[in-house]
């Protein structure tokens, strides 16, 4: 964890790490107007609309973030700055789940309406309301991700930690790293949806318990991986601490794409293993597993037995979480399962 003892030094790491020049680049393609009419809803008439000013609306959103962090730091609020970033950035992300889906609806309209031969100008006039509507909750929602994005990012430098929803896949037209939702993604699979929920390439996948500390060696097994892999997928088990909490991190610095496998809690015990099924059902080219419970040996298992290649890592490989040799947290707990790995 870095650590500044002025504001400008602090700014100066955000706008680093964030790159500033490049994100004026990406607001003024997503801020782009088709046209300058809009039309937000099929009973509404066009109207000559503009989109905000790009650098503006940068602005704005490095201007609300930093400063949130900046007025709880040194107090007792400070721990939950963290808490109230995410859900900044989550409200962009909702109200863009919100848009793609009149987005989807209008599309499945456009649809329709051109699969009707009819010459009439009535006919016309709809198809061309309803293309407007379309094109308009398009370059909306794309701002809206691009705003939701920066907001992530910056939330990633000031918390060292990457920006997760809750719910549904978060992906955009940003050279960001996209998360998928499992559902989202095998939905996409099975369709042949839009690229963006199903990325092409090989599927890496990556699971370990969350009694893990050290980051180094995951993230050199990631690099490696990386490296034999440009093009992986890094398909996990959708943890927020621990293992899956490191290589989201790694995957948003890296802007790899993640497919996160949440459980089904409806399967009640078996939820775990039957992720792990689907993990294995995606053919994976390669595997790292790390040691948490039973269910990474039982994936563990599975990889040896399907022939894929693999990392695997025992709590014992990791460097001394504390000084002066300090046992590690969790290592007796796992011990017994150390002979899988």
């Amino acid at each position: 964890m870095q650590t500044f003892t002025t504001f400008a030094d602090l700014a100066s790491f955000i706008a680093e790490e964030t790159a500033a020049s490049e994100r004026t680049s990406t607001y003024a393609y997503a801020f782009i107007e088709h046209d300058e009419r809009a039309k937000l809803s099929i009973v509404d008439e066009p109207q000559v609309q503009f989109m905000p000013d790009p650098d503006q609306a940068r602005a704005a959103v490095e201007m609300v973030m930093t400063t949130l962090f900046d007025v709880l730091r040194d107090t007792r609020l400070e721990p939950f700055a963290g808490d109230l970033a995410w859900g900044f950035a989550n409200s962009f992300h909702a109200v863009a789940k919100r848009i793609e889906g009149r987005e989807d609806d209008a599309a499945k309209e456009l649809n329709q309406l051109v699969r009707i031969s009819d010459p009439s100008e009535i006919h016309a006039t709809q198809v061309e309301d309803t293309r407007l509507l379309c094109e308009t909750l398009e370059s909306c929602r794309e701002a809206m991700e691009c705003m939701r994005d920066h907001a992530a990012e910056v939330f990633r430098a000031e918390t060292g930690r990457p920006f997760s929803t809750v719910r549904g896949s978060r992906v955009s037209s940003a050279t960001t790293a996209s998360q998928i939702d499992a559902r989202d993604f095998l939905a996409a699979r099975a369709a042949k949806r839009r690229e963006a929920h199903a990325p092409s390439g090989p599927v890496v996948i990556f699971s370990g318990g969350d009694a893990w500390h050290d980051h180094e060696l995951l993230y050199k097994a990631l690099d490696d991986t990386r490296t034999r892999i440009p093009s992986m997928i890094l398909a996990t088990t959708a943890q927020h601490k621990g293992c899956d909490q490191i290589a989201h991190a790694w995957a948003a610095s890296r802007g790899v794409p993640t497919v996160r496998f949440t459980l089904n809690r409806s399967l009640g015990k078996r939820a775990g293993f039957a992720r792990n099924e689907q993990m294995m059902a995606l053919k994976p080219v390669h595997a790292i597993v790390c040691e948490g419970s039973g269910l990474q040996a039982n994936l563990l298992m599975r990889v040896r037995d399907a022939g894929v290649p693999y990392h695997a890592f025992a709590a014992s490989h990791q460097q001394a979480a504390f000084p002066d040799g300090a046992p590690m947290k969790g290592q007796l707990r796992f011990a017994r399962r150390q002979r899988d790995f």
